[in-house]
């Protein structure tokens, strides 16, 4: 049996939306550069074909690895959780860098989703590693590659 992958709501909802797009928009519109490309003759020399036949390869490969992750996630919907101070898949944790006061503030998500840019993480990051399972006021330690850094778990919220 294959292991389910955790994934937010969100995810999903992004994932599927490309989904919808590849299938109604690209896919139809590459088919039709390849019959136009067809209408054109020789099909060695055609780059237009070539081109058009490598977009519904990566098009193709695409669908498939979407619909591959949606069949394998189990979605999660943190705001259907009781609400606690303990940090769980999915929640916004507000962390407090012990050494400097500084404040971070991560969601924790699934990995297709993470984006350190905008606050999310993956659930198998360091920092995430270490703060699942833990509770509001807690001290964590988080193994970076510049070394032990240490966290305290200020908030948690299940937005």
């Amino acid at each position: 049996m294959m292991k389910k992958v955790p994934m937010t709501v969100t995810g999903a909802a992004r994932l599927r939306a490309e989904l919808l797009e590849l299938k109604t928009v690209a896919r139809p519109r590459i088919t039709a550069a390849i019959a136009e490309a067809r209408a054109h003759g020789d099909l060695k020399e055609n780059a237009e074909y070539h081109a058009a036949r490598d977009q519904q390869s990566f098009a193709e490969g695409r669908i498939a690895e979407i619909e591959s992750k949606l069949a394998g996630a189990q979605i999660i919907d943190i705001t259907t959780l009781p609400v606690s101070d303990r940090v769980v898949f999915g929640a916004t944790v507000r962390l407090i860098d012990e050494e400097n006061d500084a404040e971070k503030c991560y969601q924790i998500v699934g990995e297709d989703e993470a984006d350190i840019k905008v606050g999310k993480i993956s659930f198998v990051s360091p920092i995430a590693r270490a703060v699942i399972g833990k509770c509001v006021g807690d001290s964590v330690e988080v193994h970076t590659p510049g070394g032990v850094k240490s966290y305290e778990i200020a908030d948690v919220q299940y937005l």
